[in-house]
């Protein structure tokens, strides 16, 4: 049962909603401001620092699915009380970690606790709203909570300065407290019952589970949209942007800082647009999807065959249309919504939601060994030529991406006709001939 779009109950629980997500962003990306007193703290390399990033990446990935089972099991309301829990002791632990053993532990309970979050918010939205209005809300809740990130950046470093490394970290910890208490008073899985739980599963459960929410093209179109367009931005805006902006486009940090930062509101504003055209059109969603993979990798076409460093007019042209890709890759959230049963709506999102991540891992990992492999011996930073290769490894992801695209669009418009014609008689026409998704499916 859903409320009316405007219902205060159903508006209030999103809000909260929305408020965890922003806060599990905060803490996943309040060390990126802190790197160097991270160093400092537990005297580590730089290679001991970045597996801060890739351990919280990893879990974050890893965790999706099992998150997914148990919101299907418990429903979205107590994962995500658990979820905000393990937030709220992990980043209290990172704030008195006096050495890298203690600090890894944390960031891990930080990915744990960051996993299972935005599936549970999406759970919510498809519980509390009617289904015309899902994939704006998806689109805002994605956007909202990526201003954690902004969050991160901005007063995270005030609080490094003025209070120092317990008491910042001890003060966003605190945040969790209040979260956890307001989840209590007011989030409930449906306007019937406070706490849904669904049927239990064993390991029979379990496998069926994945393998019916897997075996439907709308799943696999989801999942690999998530992949394709995910990992560009993510992977310039949590590791290697700062780098090849300065030292592979010879821009200066504050221009690198302003790059980053416009990509962040590029993210934010395609959102709603692209939430009006998969409404409107959704017949159409992995067309737009293909489009904005296309033209993520003709921008990086441009910049990284430029001739020296790329104008900062053209690096901003490339912040932008990356930042097309998070929106793009909600879209992925959505065909699986409409693929799938409501039992099985969180398998499916956390199944896809693991994609852009394992991919941005994946990414992060082939820059870093061309980067190696192209800078010579004895040689201080990474010269423009290295970044030249390493940045051109998406292209590989995107052609696997894309190919795997095209090919479930085709098999989803097949099942769509299979399971019920009649629903699709009046698609036959122009939409059919040029093929795309349904607002029930993916094709």
């Amino acid at each position: 049962m859903t409320a009316p779009f405007g219902s205060r109950q159903a508006v209030a629980i999103w809000v909260v909603g929305v408020a965890v997500y922003f806060v599990a962003v905060l803490h996943r990306s309040s060390l990126a401001v802190a790197g160097l007193l991270a160093a400092e703290r537990f005297e580590i390399s730089a290679s001991q620092l970045s597996t801060f990033v890739v351990l919280q990446l990893l879990v974050y990935a890893l965790m999706q699915v099992p998150v997914g089972l148990l919101v299907d099991r418990f429903g979205p309301r107590r994962v995500l009380l658990t979820g905000t829990l393990i937030l709220t002791l992990a980043q209290l632990g990172f704030a008195f970690a006096d050495n890298y053993a203690w600090a890894v532990s944390s960031r891990f309970f930080v990915g744990v606790g960051d996993a299972m979050t935005f599936v549970c918010v999406l759970r919510l939205v498809t519980s509390w709203f009617p289904a015309q209005r899902v994939p704006l809300l998806t689109q805002l809740t994605g956007v909202l909570g990526q201003l954690g990130a902004v969050a991160a950046a901005i007063p995270m470093t005030w609080a490094l300065s003025a209070w120092g490394w317990s008491r910042a970290y001890m003060a966003t910890a605190g945040i969790g407290v209040v979260l956890i208490v307001t989840i209590l008073l007011v989030v409930r899985d449906s306007a019937v019952v406070r706490s849904v739980s669904g049927p239990m599963l064993g390991v029979a459960g379990i496998r069926r589970s994945l393998g019916e929410s897997w075996e439907h093209p709308g799943t696999r179109l989801g999942f690999w949209t998530h992949f394709t367009t995910h990992f560009s931005a993510t992977v310039l805006g949590l590791l290697w942007g700062y780098p090849f902006f300065v030292e592979g486009q010879g821009m200066s940090s504050g221009a690198a800082g302003l790059l980053l930062t416009i990509m962040v509101f590029a993210i934010i504003g395609f959102g709603p647009t692209f939430a009006w055209l998969i409404t409107r059109w959704p017949w159409h969603r992995s067309t737009v999807v293909l489009l904005v993979i296309g033209s993520i990798a003709v921008a990086w076409t441009v910049v990284l065959a430029w001739p020296g460093g790329a104008p900062f007019w053209l690096l901003v042209v490339l912040v932008v249309i990356c930042g097309m890709g998070g929106p793009a890759s909600m879209i992925g959230f959505d065909l699986g919504r409409t693929s799938n049963p409501a039992s099985r709506a969180g398998t499916a999102t956390g199944i896809i939601n693991q994609a852009g991540f394992i991919a941005s891992l994946i990414l992060a990992g082939l820059i870093g060994l061309i980067l190696d492999w192209r800078t010579p011996d004895g040689v201080e930073g990474y010269p423009a030529e290295a970044f030249t290769w390493a940045m051109s490894a998406q292209f590989l992801l995107w052609g696997i991406g894309g190919i795997q695209i095209v090919r479930y669009r085709r098999k989803g418009r097949a099942r769509l006709l299979r399971d019920d014609p009649e629903r699709w008689s009046h698609q036959s026409g122009r939409s059919m001939r040029g093929g795309g998704d349904g607002p029930r499916g993916a094709a």
